[in-house]
């Protein structure tokens, strides 16, 4: 019981905590937003049609209405921080650098003929450690 109480207290594990929180908020409006869209544009995303522009259009509307959320949220509730110019613009570098691998991972599960609906959530695998380690230090270390 101890050593949970200690786990709880230090504020790397409360943060990640928080931060798993606010991803998955964001993460579910991204993907609601991402399968909405390709749903009105008429692509069959259950099929595996491979790499198509309306997917990655759709992704990237998702990403930047989920962007503005997730920075509200993450500043207020994950890092407990005011949102300043620099803190943001450290934010917003480290999603650009993220949305640049994400996307690049989405083109790259469609093209191996992965279905539209499962492709986000295996670039959220590989997106979502690395994307935490680059918020962090926008946040903690500007």
């Amino acid at each position: 019981m101890k050593r949970i109480n200690d786990i709880l207290r230090d504020q790397r594990v409360m943060e990640f905590v928080r931060f798993c929180i606010v991803g998955a908020i964001a993460m579910g409006l991204h993907y609601a937003i991402y399968l909405f869209l390709l749903w009105l544009m008429g692509l069959d995303w259950s099929a595996g049609n491979g790499a198509d522009w309306r997917a990655t259009l759709a992704y990237t509307i998702g990403y930047v209405i989920a962007l503005a959320a997730n920075m509200l949220l993450t500043a207020r509730f994950t890092f407990r921080e005011r949102l300043s110019i620099k803190r943001g613009g450290g934010f917003l570098l480290s999603h650009a650098i993220n949305y640049v691998l994400e996307i690049g991972l989405l083109n790259l599960f469609l093209a191996l003929h992965c279905a539209e609906w499962l492709s986000p959530l295996l670039v959220l695998l590989i997106s979502v450690p690395v994307n935490f380690i680059l918020v962090r230090t926008a946040f903690k270390k500007l």
